[in-house]
């Protein structure tokens, strides 16, 4: 009689009934209706560069800028990043909007049941923000919002912006201010695992799986369950590792395989290797404290597949330093990105140290790296190429918005593996958290796809004083 663990169970799935009748949690598909008069939602320049689109997606309620926001997407319209792309796709659609219009009117969006637009000039209004807290953008920004809130007076002004101090400076001057919601996951706690725990497996499936490899997934489940979702089943005496084969339709063993050397060291590394290894799943994503393991499993498996791609690109967004751009660091690009790159350079040491200096094996990835068949690169060089015949890690995947992670996936040719790897509480953006970030937007809309399997890592393998710090501090 098969019963889900408590400990494993996930709020994301469907209801799948096990054998004995008893089914998994369903989500909570009930959607909030907005009941409220007809608001102006002001945008400040982050939500802009977080999505360009953004301005269409208010429904009847009516949307404006400040001009100072147009300022400063000026600044940000050249470039090979993605907020480079953001700014100036905006622009380019104010730009038609406005083709035969005046920006201080009142502008219709595309489509009957949307707003209409305009831009704000900088007007102070009696309760001035430059004057409360000093000349800069931010509080210019602030200012267009209070004086359009004085004007129209039969509407709710909010002001919707991604940088938090911003909102608690707007409510000091008791203006309403929002995150931008679009794209952000509910609820992060009950965020798509990858794997359960069932109990009470009948014994024989269990050496089914042991003795054949697979087994009917009728045995366990009345329903199939999540594609690609993996299982630790466990009997009154046994256990077994076990995954949904989303092309086959059954249950088969996960073995604990060996990648370049690296070996699995619990199950949930041992699901993640088995997904990355695996030819027929062409998407992953591994989320995961530090030390974990994340991102030396990618690496690793990607070595071991060296033979089936013509090129391994590993690749993380470059965060500045202390919000400071790249340029202030000395010496050339290479050396500019050098601290950023470290990590995955620590990663494939690793690996290569596993074996003798005079071995193939060690040998092998030098080769690989002189010959650039294994290129560690900035996630920015990346953008507008075709990325066919080639596994792409991208690293530190938390960093990254939706719409990014959507552009990265979009470059995808033939024959092509991408993984993502991160971990969703460790934002090292001011735009971005654990709900609205590129990796935990994945998640949340990919599961269930053939083509994609994810695996949350609980457990540190760094080391004991690792996990001190992951435990205790």
């Amino acid at each position: 009689m098969a019963t889900i663990s408590k400990k494993n169970q996930t709020t994301q799935h469907e209801n799948i009934p096990l054998v004995n009748g008893s089914t998994k949690p369903k989500a909570n598909t009930k959607k909030a209706t907005d009941t409220d008069a007809k608001k102006i939602f002001v945008l400040d320049t982050s939500v802009i560069l977080y999505d360009h689109s953004a301005i269409q997606n208010f429904q009847e309620h009516d949307v404006a800028i400040p001009i100072t926001v147009l300022e400063e997407l000026d600044n940000f319209k050249k470039g090979n990043d993605i907020k480079n792309f953001e700014a100036r796709e905006f622009i380019r659609f104010i730009d038609r909007l406005s083709a035969e219009h005046k920006l201080q009117e009142w502008l219709p969006l595309n489509g009957k049941t949307k707003g209409k637009f305009r831009v704000l000039m900088n007007n102070s209004s009696s309760l001035d923000a430059v004057n409360i807290f000093g000349d800069k953008n931010d509080h210019r920004i602030l200012n267009s919002a209070l004086q359009l809130q004085q004007e129209m007076t039969k509407h709710k002004v909010v002001l919707v912006t991604k940088d938090i101090n911003l909102r608690l400076k707007a409510r000091a001057l008791n203006l309403v201010a929002e995150d931008y919601e679009t794209g952000k996951i509910q609820d992060v706690a009950g965020l798509y695992t990858g794997n359960d725990t069932v109990e009470d497996v009948q014994a024989n499936t269990i050496n089914d799986l042991y003795e054949k490899g697979v087994t009917d997934v009728k045995k366990v489940f009345t329903e199939a369950p999540t594609d690609n979702h993996f299982y630790i089943l466990k009997s009154f005496k046994n256990s077994v590792l076990a995954f949904y084969n989303a092309a086959d339709k059954q249950l088969e063993r996960v073995d604990k395989l060996n990648a370049f050397g690296v070996k699995p060291r619990n199950a949930e590394q041992a699901f993640a290797l088995h997904a990355l290894l695996n030819p027929q799943i062409k998407l992953v994503s591994i989320q995961g404290v530090a030390g974990t393991g994340k991102t030396l499993l990618a690496l690793a498996s990607a070595i071991e597949q060296r033979r089936e791609y013509k090129q391994i690109y590993l690749a993380r967004p470059v965060v500045p330093l202390s919000n400071k751009d790249i340029g202030y660091l000395p010496g050339d690009i290479k050396s500019k990105l050098n601290p950023y790159m470290e990590p995955l350079w620590d990663n494939l040491k690793y690996i290569q140290n596993q074996f003798a200096e005079t071995s193939k094996e060690y040998q092998k990835i030098r080769d690989m790296v002189d010959l650039e068949k294994l290129v560690i690169t900035p996630l920015a060089y990346i953008r507008g190429r075709s990325l066919s015949n080639i596994i792409f890690i991208v690293d530190e995947a938390q960093n990254l918005t939706p719409h990014e992670v959507k552009t990265i996936i979009s470059r995808a040719g033939e024959n092509t593996k991408i993984i993502f790897t991160g971990d969703i509480y460790q934002i090292d953006t001011p735009y971005l958290d654990s709900q609205s970030n590129g990796l935990s937007y994945l998640i949340d809309r990919a599961k269930n796809h053939p083509l994609y399997a994810h695996i949350t890592l609980l457990k540190g393998e760094r080391s004991e004083l690792a996990n001190l710090a992951n435990e205790l501090l």
